[in-house]
């Protein structure tokens, strides 16, 4: 890396953050090999998406405002997570008023903000990465990146590249897992419609391991497979193109939703 190297703010996102920092780890290590100067400010926090779905614009607003303070005097703005990239890119301007100060620096950081797959293959033209993964994966196209972002073809390319790696397409990938954010909350019974459907298909594929760029999609499905008896194990792509995967998989330990993470007495 030079003086010249692009300066990248990583998004770490709250799932991230409070439950699998191992992807911000693999995040910052795939973007530092792509030639990146990465810095993670410290002011930040949510990307207002969790109020934004709720209808709560005015603290999806007072959010968003701190989210761009704290990358905007940086070169990019990247995210392990389609959801999160695509809220401060596509919705973060409709925030403010047009004509704004405020709706100006929102549309300036959308510019420069990406999903951490999409911004290596993309904006950095990673072509490959020197991991390796020796089995079967199949992989989940989380709706927002898929959707919002155009994220499909960017992780199967590099996937491709790693030695001993087998790619078994999932049927219906690109069909949401039932998760989405608020709605598993609000639409419980039909979310876990969704994401049984979706563990029968991941387990159809035969693969070892289920990856995908969104935490929130990885633990639903992870919680599944797991209440199920599932042997497949669960990943974020950024750890397996990262080579870090020494880490216990997701969802490993008590099942997700099972009671069990309960520690009441």
């Amino acid at each position: 890396m030079t003086k010249d190297s692009p300066r990248v703010g990583l998004f770490v996102t709250c799932l991230v953050d409070l439950i699998r920092p191992s992807v911000g780890f693999a995040a910052v290590k795939l973007l530092e090999d792509a030639g990146c100067r990465v810095e993670v400010p410290q002011a930040q926090t949510c990307c207002g998406q969790p109020a934004y779905n709720s209808g709560d614009r005015a603290d999806a607003a007072a959010i968003a405002m701190q989210v761009i303070e704290a990358f905007e005097g940086l070169d990019y703005l990247v995210a392990p997570s389609g959801s999160c990239a695509g809220m401060i890119k596509k919705h973060y301007p409709a925030l403010f008023d047009d004509g704004s100060a405020w709706r100006g620096r929102a549309e300036a950081l959308a510019e420069k903000s990406y999903e951490l797959v999409s911004f290596l293959s993309d904006v950095m033209k990673v072509e490959r990465t020197e991991a390796s993964y020796l089995g079967t994966v199949t992989y989940h196209d989380a709706c927002s990146g898929l959707r919002e972002l155009g994220i499909h073809e960017q992780p199967r390319r590099l996937l491709a590249t790693l030695e001993g790696l087998t790619l078994s397409e999932l049927p219906d990938a690109d069909v949401c897992c039932g998760f989405g954010g608020t709605f598993c909350v609000k639409y419980p019974e039909i979310s876990n419609k969704m994401v049984e459907t979706k563990a029968g298909r991941i387990e159809a594929t035969g693969a070892d391991l289920l990856l995908a760029g969104d935490l929130g999609c990885l633990l639903n499905m992870a919680g599944k497979l797991k209440r199920l008896n599932s042997t497949v194990a669960v990943r974020h792509v950024a750890e397996v193109l990262a080579g870090m995967t020494d880490e216990p998989a997701i969802g490993d330990g008590p099942a997700i939703g099972d009671g069990r993470e309960d520690r009441s007495p």
